[in-house]
């Protein structure tokens, strides 16, 4: 199952690739005042769909542009075409593909491809997570004062009154820095590399993180709610390297 996920991220991504090669005849079309959906993540999901249903017709297939198909609950793929559009459009490299495969709702095997930096992150249930033919491992820091964190700002795109902008201005005076890549999907698997401590992010929904989050597990991080619980992302997405996880539960609070 994990290689036919890997081929099918790397065609996505070759798709991508040249989709960017000419963003100036790319169709686009807001889905909010900030929220854009190119011609590209529409197209990209048909690829994928289109595969997995050839090969596997009765799995339930949930994808960001095109919702819910399919009729196998115990089966089911949760797929991002393009995580990170903004970015996809404006020409930056930090956008990604992210498939994830679960079985009674537990996702086993998960895919995060960011085309054009060429990185391919993957992990399967109890397997480890991997970065080309590299383990990954969550970093090792334990002091928040030295700790490098992602964020996003989905919750500014919806709307929200109540919004991430708020808990940065606590979290900021408390660690080193932060990196905004653009792709909860990304954050993810470079907190799986140990190449961020942390991750945490509001208003999120399961294509975003479904992948990313087996990614930081397998690689021995902890993903949570920001209370702690499993109630994520609905009640915001929570992930760290396990050391730093009880302190920035605190800030968030």
């Amino acid at each position: 199952m994990l290689d036919f996920m890997k081929e099918l991220a790397l065609e996505a991504g070759k798709i991508c690739r040249d989709r960017q090669q000419h963003l100036s005849s790319l169709a686009f079309e807001y889905k909010g005042i900030r929220d854009l959906v190119t011609e590209a993540d529409r197209e990209v999901e048909v690829f994928l769909r289109g595969k997995i249903a050839e090969r596997f017709p009765k799995h339930i297939i949930v994808g960001e542009e095109y919702g819910t198909t399919g009729d196998e609950d115990p089966h089911r793929w949760i797929i991002d075409p393009i995580d990170g559009t903004v970015s996809f459009m404006h020409g930056l490299p930090t956008y990604t593909i992210s498939i994830a495969y679960q079985e009674n709702r537990e996702t086993v095997a998960g895919v995060v491809y960011a085309p054009t930096l060429d990185q391919l992150f993957y992990a399967a249930k109890g397997k480890g997570a991997f970065l080309g033919d590299t383990r990954l491992q969550v970093s090792e820091q334990s002091s928040m004062i030295d700790s490098l964190w992602a964020t996003g700002f989905a919750c500014i795109r919806a709307g929200l009154e109540e919004n991430n902008l708020q808990l940065l201005n606590t979290i900021m005076y408390k660690i080193r820095d932060i990196r905004r890549m653009g792709s909860a999907a990304l954050d993810l698997a470079y907190t799986a590399a140990g190449k961020m401590d942390g991750f945490w992010e509001l208003q999120l929904n399961n294509y975003d993180i479904a992948a990313g989050v087996l990614l930081v597990q397998e690689a021995g991080g902890i993903v949570t709610d920001f209370e702690g619980n499993a109630d994520y992302p609905e009640k915001g997405t929570l992930a760290s390297n396990g050391k730093l996880h009880k302190d920035m539960i605190e800030l968030l609070n």
